[in-house]
């Protein structure tokens, strides 16, 4: 695929990569070319601060401020949150019976938290997830036994139609990860829904969840019990809002667009 892009590179006015690093050596000897790498991993990896230091002319992204933290002599270009169709997710104006968790079973995860907290509470919570191969033995080790709790439902992994109403019939969405996530897509899916979120802090979780307008941000499970029992207290109305104003598509491709200028102006010679 990369060779292909670089046989025809003279097409394009931008290109844009999602793949990490692997192009880095071929474009940087492109000069002229326009090109920005969005970068959609966790980056506090002790193997890629001399890569990164090495590459610090070729222009990177970040899908948040958090996410670039470790590797501040990259070469950072703009942050861009994540965006998503505004017709993608309808508003549900009314709390549903359940706390839901979507997302993959993995420890840092935290699903074990997820359950731990709604049990704590009394509530249901249903639990919309994907295994992977890799975390396999995780679940059936760590996470099977949990599951046989009456308030404890595991669906498994939905599509993406049937999100919407699993989202928006539910009174929260535990988020209750323990690493440094980089962005957290089901946040804004949550919101998106008018669905409060409490979610452990970390990563992006602050740059994304307003603390008591759109959840609640803890660093506990105690802490996360009180939110949950506060959760009627936001405004599903303004979730769906702040999503409106912060993670359309729209804001997305505009500050990417905005991104693209600037790359074209630093490379004139192409443009000509």
């Amino acid at each position: 695929m990369l060779e292909k892009v670089i046989a025809r590179i003279n097409e394009f006015d931008v290109v844009h990569f999602h793949i990490a690093q692997l192009h880095f050596p071929a474009m940087r000897r492109l000069p002229g070319v326009p090109h920005v790498t969005t970068l959609h991993g966790r980056l506090d990896i002790d193997e890629l601060k001399p890569l990164y230091q090495e590459f610090a002319d070729i222009p990177v992204v970040s899908i948040s401020d958090s996410q670039r933290l470790p590797l501040p002599h990259a070469g950072w270009v703009g942050t861009v949150h994540h965006g998503l169709p505004l017709e993608l997710f309808s508003l549900h104006p009314h709390p549903g019976d359940y706390l839901a968790f979507l997302g993959r079973i993995s420890p840092e995860k935290g699903v074990d938290r997820a359950i731990a907290i709604a049990t704590a509470c009394g509530e249901r919570l249903r639990i919309a997830a994907k295994v992977d191969p890799a975390d396999r033995d995780y679940f059936e080790r760590d996470i099977r036994p949990l599951l046989d709790h009456p308030l404890v439902e595991f669906i498994g992994e939905i599509p993406d139609r049937e999100k919407n109403a699993f989202l928006g019939g539910a009174k929260a969405l535990l988020f209750p990860i323990d690493w440094p996530e980089p962005f957290g897509l089901v946040m804004i899916e949550a919101m998106a829904c008018g669905l409060p979120v409490v979610a452990f802090s970390g990563g992006s979780v602050r740059e994304i969840i307003d603390d008591g307008v759109t959840g609640f941000i803890v660093d506990s499970i105690e802490d996360a019990v009180a939110a949950v029992r506060r959760v009627h207290t936001i405004d599903r109305g303004g979730c769906r809002q702040t999503f409106e104003r912060r993670f359309s598509a729209r804001r997305m491709a505009s500050d990417y667009v905005d991104i693209y200028r600037q790359l074209i102006v630093r490379s004139p010679e192409l443009v000509a």
